[in-house]
């Protein structure tokens, strides 16, 4: 059974339900001894913890180099040294270089981060590396491309009420019964202007947890495993919104605005190393995540007004 170490400052208490859950920082060393000490049956630590909002990191690098660098270290460090010897880590596609959108990329791509977050988990991910050695533990760093949609069963969603991804401000606008929507920069080197972006649906990217978790469970080599985590599709952002207006059956006035800070032009995943290692592959299309997040949103945002 998973045993969830959450501050709660982004997660929902909701979503641990069934689940023994202690709530503190990742940083806290105290805490972290108080959870190995009850479950010293724990084999393997998936680090999920993270701030992710790109143009936040922009303004506050700092914030995001103390919780994605420093505490991520200390929980590393901390778990390890207990004998946990099996980690996985969420990090991004952001750490790469981007391109036009007319091929795939490889874990052997160049990478470029462009913002403070994007460097703050390529930083962690040579951290893992070699902390990972050090410990002689075996790692893997998943690779999200965008994550959009919610659980199909509804259990779990997207709740923040100032989302900064397009599917949750679009849901947002939807939920509202319309407004206008700003697609940020069309003069990237993309077929139709807009960046291109691989949208995998979140239940596609739960499933690839449980199949790293068999993997690193079988890996016995010290060290870090780079995989990417997309559909091995790229959609434009104007391809995205037209897919989302089409789903919703929404009007809503669409503009361009300026590029924002952090972002580049984009690209999709190749998907063949994770297919091979793991043996997965996405099932399920970007209408079906459009789809499932805008029946989440109803609920949610009904179950929150009582």
């Amino acid at each position: 059974m998973p045993v969830i170490l959450d501050s709660l400052v982004q997660g929902q208490v909701a979503f641990a339900a069934g689940h023994p859950l202690y709530v503190g920082d990742i940083a806290d060393q105290a805490v972290l001894d108080r959870v190995l000490a009850e479950h010293p049956d724990i084999e393997v630590l998936m680090h999920f913890a993270a701030l992710i909002d790109v143009e936040e990191s922009t303004r506050l690098p700092a914030l995001y180099y103390t919780e994605n660098l420093g505490k991520a270290t200390t929980l590393l460090e901390r778990v390890l040294a207990r004998g946990v010897k099996r980690v996985i880590f969420s990090s991004t596609a952001a750490v790469y270089q981007g391109g036009n959108g007319s091929q795939g990329l490889a874990e052997t791509a160049p990478l470029n981060p462009l913002s403070p977050y994007a460097r703050s988990k390529l930083m962690f991910e040579g951290v893992l590396a070699d902390v990972g050695r050090q410990f002689g533990a075996a790692a893997v760093a998943l690779r999200y491309f965008n994550p959009v949609g919610a659980d199909p069963a509804f259990r779990s969603g997207p709740y923040k009420t100032d989302p900064s991804h397009i599917l949750g401000r679009l849901t947002k606008l939807a939920g509202a019964g319309g407004g206008e929507f700003v697609i940020n920069g069309d003069d990237y080197p993309t077929r139709d202007g807009t960046p291109v972006r691989d949208y995998i649906h979140v239940w596609d990217l739960a499933r690839a947890h449980v199949a790293a978790l068999d993997y690193v469970q079988r890996e016995q080599a010290p060290g870090c495993t780079i995989l990417n985590l997309g559909s091995g599709q790229g959609v434009t952002v104007q391809e995205f919104v037209d897919a989302f207006l089409a789903v919703s059956g929404l009007a809503l006035q669409v503009r361009v605005g300026p590029r924002r800070a952090g972002d580049n032009a984009g690209a999709y995943a190749d998907m063949r190393r994770a297919a091979e290692l793991l043996g997965w592959q996405p099932e399920r299309s970007i209408r079906q995540g459009i789809h499932d997040a805008l029946i989440w949103e109803k609920r949610w945002t009904r179950a929150n007004e009582t």
